[in-house]
């Protein structure tokens, strides 16, 4: 095959791959914002339900009203804002609505689909009209068109969307059930491990197993839905086995990952350790089956998404009298996990160096920026810096945290935020993110100079461009 074919094809390969990414972090962009609703909701339920900590008949009827309007519409709505600002998240959650009264079971599905729908129909109207809007009537032609979208969306999200959704819903709901009473359940972290390792974690966790998880819910008082992806246990057995058994700068940095894995929740800190042996695939697929199985085995369930996927947040969202269960599967997932990692790490006999690893990508990256004409001096001090990951939170927020630090004592002005990747301002000068996204990030912000993180603790890279602005 030629090199321009490889080419191709590769580029094709990593274009999918965005894609099929940036398409995940849209439908996790309209849950991981309201997290906090779906935990206060789990909390409620978990408490007053007849079956939780402290029944109560009367605060109980909170539980109804939430599952089947509040969370819908702040989910509508988002997905709406996500598309086209507050008039489209307004018009999404109108939109949203008519599904709601229609259906007999939560909408999150379809919140998914009118809440975006809203917004996109809200923008086109609004390019439609652009420059023929007589002055002075802005704000009336504004109200009114948004009202008139959300009564036609309305009608027909509960005559022609609902009863498909409703339908989707329903098979997909009777799929899990049959998947689970033939005991394949635990089988499903042979696709859910590489999905997360791929930054599909989150469009994984909380675009199809979470309303198949609140569904079960409101039906059992607990799913075992929510523990599938955001169990930390086999990503705790791999870190493990790097801290007793691997090499260089990630044996250093192995435990504080841990920490922040395991008890801060932020998954995507032991995804970088797998990539550098994708052998350890099996480690964390091995992980994955063995805690499921035992989540099965013992009836194991949580009553909301554990956000992020902490031990503290786990036990959290535990109903009474379901901590063992809990417990027991994700300590049965991290020793399998690190049982298969430690075989992998202990007969790779390759000089494990990250510095010199990220030393090099971080040159490669330099260049490519100055192919583009994108220059790296202290003349070009960037004005803002943004630090991106799948979901705008946990990693993102992190790395903010470190380049803030450094950068007030490297004594430089430069502000840095950090962002969900497909929010990212496309006048971004610089972008901090992983290997993984750089491929979203420059389709987002195709003139921003992107910086690639492979290891969050791993501190060489951003020593090694702020350097530039020092020298």
């Amino acid at each position: 095959m030629s090199t321009e074919k490889v080419y191709a094809n590769t580029n094709k390969s990593v274009k999918v791959k965005a894609g099929v990414q940036k398409f995940g972090g849209f439908l996790a962009g309209m849950v991981i914002p309201n997290i906090g609703a779906f935990i206060a909701w789990g909390i409620i339920t978990m408490l007053f339900i007849p079956t939780g900590w402290t029944p109560n008949e009367n605060l109980a009827k909170l539980v109804g009203p939430m599952i089947t309007y509040l969370l819908p519409l702040l989910i509508g709505y988002t997905g709406g804002k996500l598309v086209y600002d507050t008039r489209g998240g307004v018009v999404g959650a109108v939109a949203t609505a008519g599904l709601i009264v229609g259906s007999s079971i939560p909408m999150f599905l379809g919140a998914m689909i009118m809440g975006p729908v809203g917004g996109w129909a809200v923008k086109k109207f609004d390019k439609l009209i652009d420059g023929k809007v007589p002055t002075g009537f802005e704000m009336l032609i504004n109200n009114f068109s948004s009202g008139i979208i959300g009564v036609l969306l309305s009608l027909f999200a509960y005559l022609v969307i609902e009863p498909v959704v409703n339908g989707i819903s329903v098979a997909l709901g009777s799929f899990a059930t049959v998947v689970t009473n033939a005991g394949l359940l635990p089988l499903i972290a042979i696709v859910i491990e590489p999905g997360k390792i791929l930054f599909l974690n989150n469009a994984i966790n909380h675009g199809i197993l979470g309303p198949l998880g609140v569904q079960q819910v409101t039906e059992m008082g607990k799913s075992i839905f929510f523990l599938l992806e955001s169990n930390p246990g086999p990503g705790l057995g791999v870190l493990f086995a790097y801290w007793l058994y691997g090499k260089g700068s990630a044996k250093q940095s192995a435990p504080g990952a841990v920490i922040i894995h395991f008890l801060g929740g932020i998954h995507e800190i032991y995804f970088p350790y797998v990539l550098m042996k994708p052998l350890l695939l099996l480690a964390v697929i091995g992980g994955g089956v063995a805690a499921n199985f035992t989540f099965v085995l013992f009836k194991a369930g949580l009553v909301a998404t554990p956000s992020p996927g902490s031990i503290f947040a786990e036990l959290a969202m535990t109903p009474k009298g379901g901590f063992l269960p809990v417990i027991l599967g994700i300590t049965v997932g991290a020793v399998v996990s690190f049982l298969i990692a430690s075989v992998i790490v202990k007969r790779d006999k390759t000089e494990d160096d990250i510095e010199a690893l990220d030393a090099a990508k971080q040159f490669v990256s330099q260049m490519k920026a100055e192919s583009k004409g994108q220059k790296t001096t202290a003349a070009m001090l960037p004005k803002v810096i943004v630090f991106a990951c799948e979901a705008g939170m946990g990693s993102s927020a992190m790395g903010e945290s470190i380049l803030k630090k450094k950068i007030k004592e490297a004594g430089l002005n430069i502000e840095v935020k950090h962002s969900a990747v497909n929010q990212i301002a496309s006048d971004t000068d610089v972008i901090f993110t992983q290997e993984s996204l750089a491929g979203r990030a420059a389709q987002v912000a195709p003139g921003a100079e992107i910086v690639t993180i492979k290891n969050f603790l791993e501190q060489t890279a951003y020593d090694e461009y702020l350097d530039r602005f020092k020298k």
